[in-house]
Protein backbone atom coordinates (compact mmCIF):
# COMPACT_ATOMS: atom_id res chain seq x y z
CA UNK A 1 0.00 0.00 0.00
CA UNK A 2 1.40 3.65 -0.67
CA UNK A 3 -0.36 6.22 1.34
CA UNK A 4 -1.20 9.87 0.04
CA UNK A 5 -2.07 11.42 3.27
CA UNK A 6 -5.15 11.44 5.53
CA UNK A 7 -7.78 14.13 6.98
CA UNK A 8 -8.24 14.95 10.42
CA UNK A 9 -12.11 15.67 10.74
CA UNK A 10 -13.15 18.26 13.24
CA UNK A 11 -16.56 18.28 14.48
CA UNK A 12 -18.40 21.95 14.25
CA UNK A 13 -21.12 23.87 15.67
CA UNK A 14 -21.51 25.71 12.42
CA UNK A 15 -19.87 24.50 8.99
CA UNK A 16 -19.99 28.34 7.55
CA UNK A 17 -18.30 30.24 11.01
CA UNK A 18 -15.70 27.24 10.58
CA UNK A 19 -14.94 27.57 7.05
CA UNK A 20 -14.56 31.21 7.08
CA UNK A 21 -12.42 31.28 10.81
CA UNK A 22 -9.87 28.21 8.22
CA UNK A 23 -9.82 30.47 5.22
CA UNK A 24 -9.64 33.94 6.11
CA UNK A 25 -7.81 33.74 9.65
CA UNK A 26 -5.58 30.88 9.11
CA UNK A 27 -4.90 31.10 5.37
CA UNK A 28 -6.68 27.69 4.72
CA UNK A 29 -8.20 26.85 0.76
CA UNK A 30 -11.86 25.36 0.87
CA UNK A 31 -11.33 22.04 -0.85
CA UNK A 32 -15.13 20.95 -1.45
CA UNK A 33 -17.85 20.95 0.03
CA UNK A 34 -21.10 18.68 0.41
CA UNK A 35 -24.55 19.48 2.30
CA UNK A 36 -23.23 20.00 6.15
CA UNK A 37 -19.23 18.73 5.52
CA UNK A 38 -16.22 19.93 4.14
CA UNK A 39 -12.81 19.79 3.67
CA UNK A 40 -10.07 22.93 3.92
CA UNK A 41 -6.08 22.70 3.04
CA UNK A 42 -3.58 23.97 3.51
CA UNK A 43 -0.15 22.58 1.35
CA UNK A 44 -0.40 19.00 1.96
CA UNK A 45 -2.77 19.12 4.89
CA UNK A 46 -6.53 18.37 5.02
CA UNK A 47 -8.44 18.63 7.77
CA UNK A 48 -12.58 17.91 7.42
CA UNK A 49 -15.27 19.97 9.16
CA UNK A 50 -18.50 18.12 9.91
CA UNK A 51 -20.96 20.37 10.99
CA UNK A 52 -24.01 19.35 12.74
CA UNK A 53 -26.28 17.73 9.88
CA UNK A 54 -23.40 15.70 9.13
CA UNK A 55 -23.96 11.84 10.20
CA UNK A 56 -20.78 11.19 11.56
CA UNK A 57 -21.19 13.07 14.39
CA UNK A 58 -19.24 13.29 18.20
CA UNK A 59 -18.75 15.64 20.70
CA UNK A 60 -17.96 19.44 18.99
CA UNK A 61 -14.43 21.04 19.80
CA UNK A 62 -12.57 17.43 21.19
CA UNK A 63 -10.67 17.34 17.86
CA UNK A 64 -7.15 17.56 17.42
CA UNK A 65 -4.11 18.28 15.21
CA UNK A 66 -0.34 18.94 14.92
CA UNK A 67 0.96 19.99 12.05
CA UNK A 68 4.90 19.94 11.05
CA UNK A 69 6.16 23.08 8.90
CA UNK A 70 9.02 25.07 8.53
CA UNK A 71 8.44 28.42 9.41
CA UNK A 72 6.33 28.49 13.14
CA UNK A 73 7.16 32.33 13.51
CA UNK A 74 6.42 33.01 10.87
CA UNK A 75 2.76 31.33 10.53
CA UNK A 76 2.29 32.77 13.79
CA UNK A 77 2.21 35.98 13.08
CA UNK A 78 0.94 35.76 10.05
CA UNK A 79 -2.27 34.36 11.59
CA UNK A 80 -2.50 36.52 14.56
CA UNK A 81 -2.25 39.33 13.25
CA UNK A 82 -5.81 38.04 11.50
CA UNK A 83 -7.11 37.15 14.77
CA UNK A 84 -6.32 33.36 15.14
CA UNK A 85 -7.36 32.23 18.95
CA UNK A 86 -3.66 31.74 20.05
CA UNK A 87 -4.02 28.86 23.28
CA UNK A 88 0.25 29.32 23.36
CA UNK A 89 2.81 31.47 21.62
CA UNK A 90 5.93 29.78 20.12
CA UNK A 91 8.25 28.31 21.98
CA UNK A 92 10.82 25.72 22.50
CA UNK A 93 10.40 22.35 23.72
CA UNK A 94 12.77 19.87 25.71
CA UNK A 95 11.37 17.52 23.23
CA UNK A 96 13.28 19.13 19.75
CA UNK A 97 10.26 21.18 18.79
CA UNK A 98 9.30 24.67 18.62
CA UNK A 99 5.89 25.05 18.38
CA UNK A 100 2.51 27.30 19.39
CA UNK A 101 -1.24 25.61 19.75
CA UNK A 102 -4.35 27.39 17.69
CA UNK A 103 -7.93 26.89 19.11
CA UNK A 104 -10.60 27.01 16.25
CA UNK A 105 -14.26 28.55 17.05
CA UNK A 106 -15.36 25.35 18.51
CA UNK A 107 -12.21 24.80 20.51
CA UNK A 108 -10.69 21.84 18.75
CA UNK A 109 -6.86 22.58 18.85
CA UNK A 110 -3.69 22.87 16.23
CA UNK A 111 -0.53 22.70 17.47
CA UNK A 112 1.79 24.10 14.80
CA UNK A 113 5.57 23.06 15.07
CA UNK A 114 9.22 22.98 13.93
CA UNK A 115 11.87 21.26 14.65
CA UNK A 116 15.02 23.02 16.19
CA UNK A 117 17.51 20.53 15.66
CA UNK A 118 18.40 19.73 19.44
CA UNK A 119 18.32 16.58 20.42
CA UNK A 120 14.96 15.53 23.36
CA UNK A 121 17.04 14.90 26.21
Amino acid sequence: MKTFGSATTFHVSDLDASLKYYTEVLGFSERFRFGDYAGVEYGDIQIHLSGPKATNKRAVGQGGIYIFCDDVDGYHEEVSARGARIQAAPRDHEYGMRDFVIEDPDANLIGIGQETGKNCA
